[in-house]
């Protein structure tokens, strides 16, 4: 054969193997999976924002990275998920599906004689992302204490 004819034929073998090499390649282990493996799209996306606004300031009425009170807080998370919720704790646990047993993203709500006058989102493993009050900032906190549990009043679920 001549040179010119066997020229396009070598460079299609040199292509195949190349390309077989690439296919023969193993492939790198998936990372295991977090803790938070198996939450919707949405839970996720309330537990990320909430997880970024640790940090900002309280601030009474405040529901942007500005500044936020505990609803406020619910209130931004939620949205970023593409869920509404009521702007009061209050009127978010009254109306607001109860739950049980609450997931990671759900929220948790604290008060005194029925009327809620604090709300957290839960974290997961008895942590509760909120924003505490004046002069201080989001923070994640353990629930394992007796104020909360001498205050909790229940535990409600709106994402899927």
């Amino acid at each position: 054969m001549p040179f010119t004819r066997l020229s396009p034929l070598l460079m299609m073998l040199t292509l195949f193997m190349v390309l077989a090499g690439c296919a023969s390649k193993e492939r790198a282990a998936l990372p295991a999976p977090s803790p938070q493996a198996g939450i919707s799209l949405e839970r996720a996306l309330i537990l990320s924002h909430a997880q970024q606004a640790i940090g900002t300031p309280y601030r009474f009425g405040g529901n942007t990275p500005g500044g936020l009170d505990c609803s406020g807080l619910v209130e931004m998370t939620y949205r970023a998920a593409g869920i509404p919720v009521p702007r009061t704790a209050d009127a978010q646990f009254r109306a607001l599906p109860q739950v049980d047993a609450p997931r990671p993203g759900d929220l948790l709500f604290f008060g005194d004689g029925g009327k809620a006058t604090h709300v957290g989102i839960y974290r997961g493993n008895r942590q509760m992302i909120h924003a505490p009050g004046s002069g201080r900032a989001v923070v994640s906190v353990p629930l394992d204490i007796d104020y909360w549990n001498q205050r909790f009043l229940g535990a409600a679920s709106l994402a899927p």
